[in-house]
């Protein structure tokens, strides 16, 4: 009996020892405000260089990593969340929206009025709003007093 409690109590540390996730906490002591954005989220990073990474990150000592790319939290100039769901759903619309519009513009182009086929020019600005992935949520940028710090937290 004493074993298999002992087993029991070791699987239950051990599992809380592995249960903590790393993230990015960010911080405005102006407005108190505190965001935390987990590891392994989708998220777009502008670096002070003005280069542009985007995707799911992995934390590693005072860095993530996007695609196999390290950057340091000091180069870091905007952070912003980048759901999956968000983006399916407006690239898909702006896409969809702007093929739509195309169709009928070269439809009522051929059939009523040559006039119609202006309708190409807003179809082509909704799909390359479509392709360019608009992102809506709200940027975090290190020059207006938001600090980037990583943190360990619990499940």
């Amino acid at each position: 009996m004493k074993k298999v409690i002992t087993l029991t109590l070791c699987i239950f540390c051990i599992n809380m020892a592995f249960a903590q996730k790393k993230a990015i906490k960010i911080t405005n002591p102006n407005f108190k405000k505190i965001i935390t954005i987990k590891e392994n989220k989708r998220i777009k990073v502008k670096t002070k260089d003005g280069l542009n990474f985007s995707g799911r990150f992995k934390i590693e000592e005072n860095s993530i990593i996007i695609k196999n790319k390290r950057i340091y939290l000091s180069e870091i100039y905007q952070i912003k969340r980048n759901p999956l769901l968000i983006s399916i759903l407006t690239d898909g619309i702006l896409i969809y929206g702007g093929v739509l519009t195309a169709g009928f513009g070269v439809i009522i182009g051929a059939f009523v009025n040559t006039s119609g086929f202006l309708l190409i020019i807003p179809a082509a600005a909704l799909i390359y709003a479509g392709i360019n992935s608009p992102n809506f949520s709200k940027a975090y940028k290190t020059e207006k007093n938001w600090q980037l710090e990583i943190i360990t937290i619990k499940n």
